[in-house]
């Protein structure tokens, strides 16, 4: 109990004694990269949320150290995500005009909310709810907000003017009725933006593509305000504009009854979505470092960095793939790498923040549209579409809900519909008829309809659980297998990969064996889980299928005992013999 109270409250102190001059050196080298690498990503995802530049910043600062200190992970970096952003916008867009004082107001309401839930339900050991989220959601709803980042970045890379909150297609109608009304100079730069970007990420892979494309895009805007205008009048281009430097401001989030009750929809929808990407990250990682990672501990972890953050200006925060994965390429060995990052970054928005005023909003776009790319995982859709009709459909909900309806209701759309899906499968299990291949080594068992079975005794196999939900479909395949000629009384059920049991299952087997026995019949089980048993004991089941005589862990033994049970008569006239027993039954007697 001690223990466990330990890890929960110091769980740095665990991972500690590793450091060491070594790992110090190289967690280092890795927060500078970390610092510089979310620059640009800050800035962008601060523009997609709908926040003031700086915020995005922000987010990677607090949020980051605390996640580090109280997370599982030794790899994981926390800070604004492109998810959480779309997400952020599209459900305070219905609030407050997004960029103003009262959006900023809600956004950190909505991250402590957001806090409060991950670190009760971390403090609660429900980490394994994040299991109940497929990655089909996960995949399908970051394509959809892939193309929605792209739609509302249109007006920047093409310079029109357009309302805030459109949809894909209503913004592709303004742009295709509208071509006279692009900008020119707005175009260039960002088509210059966008191909430098590109071309960084193919030719130089190790460099910061972000930085890369930021710089040729503001030179682009430089030139062409040198060739078409003056330093001293109004920009060519529209640019990002001031942003403060300095450390991050204290905050204070709106607990008025009113507000948190508005926003409680959305904080369980933003829980549910930031927690599932964050320890999704986290075991990528733990993969391939080999370290174990405690899915409530990192919950804690979530909850403290956006609670604390939401006090210092940070909208919410969760595990960031891009920059976990620079932190992992980049050698960290410690947590002490994300924090090294988040002090660092602290300590670089001064020097910068003067520069990122110059930025182009037309080379931001395309930056965006990069982000917007790179989060689209092309192979994982092509899987699912080809390997999965369920799966499909829990993908393409989730798209399709992401692109027409809120964001926060895709998100519980996408887990409402991969549950129903899971529900169908488990309430369909594989229910097969089994016969020995005397093709195969010792004749093992097989589901080939061509083989010839025993007229007297059929072997079943269940593959699923026997719930109330199930039972239905399991009763029904055993009436049509038991009408199917031939006509067998007897029947063994094999039984390993019945999982789970409840008592509907139990009494639906113990219908089965009422008919059997009405029949001339018995049910019998091949290895029947202990608690499967355990159950039909309970419950008075077992003793009227037929007690221990009924139940075997070996499939030759079961064979043998029940052969003793069949009608002698009915294996003299047998021809299918396709049990080692039938050997010791005379042959037929010649027509």
């Amino acid at each position: 109990m001690l223990r466990n109270l330990y890890s929960i409250c110091f769980p740095f102190l665990l991972w500690w004694p590793e450091v060491n001059r070594s790992t110090l050196r190289i967690d280092f080298l890795a927060g500078i990269t970390g610092a510089i690498v979310v620059l640009p990503q800050g800035v962008a995802f601060a523009t997609i949320a709908g926040m003031p530049p700086v915020y995005g910043l922000y987010a990677a600062m607090v949020p980051a150290i605390i996640a580090a200190l109280f997370g599982s992970s030794r790899q994981l970096v926390s800070g604004p995500t492109t998810a959480a952003s779309i997400v952020l916008f599209s459900t305070l867009s219905a609030f407050a005009v997004p960029g103003t004082p009262d959006f900023v107001r809600y956004a950190l309401t909505l991250t402590f909310m957001v806090g409060l839930l991950q670190l009760g339900l971390g403090l609660a050991r429900l980490g394994a709810l994040v299991n109940f989220i497929s990655h089909s959601v996960i995949t399908g709803f970051t394509a959809g907000a892939a193309l929605l980042i792209a739609a509302s970045q249109a007006k920047h890379f093409l310079g029109l003017e357009m309302p805030r909150g459109l949809y894909v297609h209503e913004v592709l109608i303004q742009v295709l009725t509208r071509l006279d009304e692009i900008d020119v100079f707005a175009a260039v730069v960002g088509i210059v933006t966008l191909l430098s970007g590109i071309v960084a990420r193919r030719r130089w892979p190790k460099v910061p593509y972000m930085i890369v494309a930021m710089i040729c895009g503001t030179g682009t805007a430089f030139l062409l305000q040198w060739l078409v205008g003056s330093f001293d009048g109004a920009p060519v281009v529209e640019l990002v504009g001031d942003v403060p430097a300095g450390l991050p401001p204290l905050s204070s989030p709106d607990f008025s009854f009113s507000t948190m009750q508005q926003l409680a929809p959305a904080a369980v929808a933003v829980t549910l979505f930031a927690l599932t990407e964050a320890v999704s990250i986290a075991r990528s990682m733990a993969t391939r470092t080999g370290d174990m990672i405690d899915g409530n501990q990192e919950f804690i972890g979530q909850g403290l960095s956006n609670v604390v953050g939401s006090f210092f200006s940070s909208y919410v925060a969760t595990g960031s793939f891009n920059r976990s994965g620079v932190n992992f390429e980049a050698g960290a060995r410690t947590p002490l790498a994300a924090i090294f990052a988040g002090v660092l970054l602290i300590g670089i928005v001064p020097l910068v923040a003067s520069g990122l005023a110059y930025l182009p909003k037309a080379a931001m776009s395309s930056i965006l549209f990069l982000v917007a790319y790179g989060i689209i995982d092309f192979s994982h859709i092509r899987q699912i579409l080809r390997a999965s009709p369920g799966e499909s459909l829990v993908l393409g909900s989730t798209f399709f809900a992401t692109l027409f309806l809120a964001l926060d209701f895709a998100i519980l759309l996408g887990v409402f519909v991969s549950l129903v899906a899971y529900l169908y499968r488990a309430s369909h299990p594989g229910v097969v008829v089994r016969v020995p291949d005397p093709r195969a080594p010792r004749r093992r068992l097989t589901t080939d309809p061509s083989l010839p079975e025993c007229p007297q005794l059929r072997l079943v196999r269940i593959d699923g659980p026997l719930f109330f939900g199930a039972i239905a479909y399991v009763a029904e395949r055993l009436r049509l297998i038991a009408n199917r000629p031939p006509r067998q009384r007897h029947l063994l059920v094999l039984a390993r990969q019945v999982s789970f049991m409840d008592s509907a299952g139990a009494e639906m087997l113990g219908r089965e064996n009422r008919l059997r026995k009405a029949a001339g019949g018995q049910l019998y089980f091949h290895q029947l889980t202990e608690r499967n048993r355990a159950l039909l004991d309970r419950m008075g089941i077992a003793r009227d299928i037929g007690g221990e005589d009924v139940f075997f862990e070996s499939k030759g033994e079961a064979i043998a005992t029940i052969f003793k049970r069949l009608d002698p008569e009915i294996c003299q006239r047998c021809t299918a013999r396709i049990f080692n027993e039938c050997k010791s039954v005379p042959p037929p007697p010649p027509p």
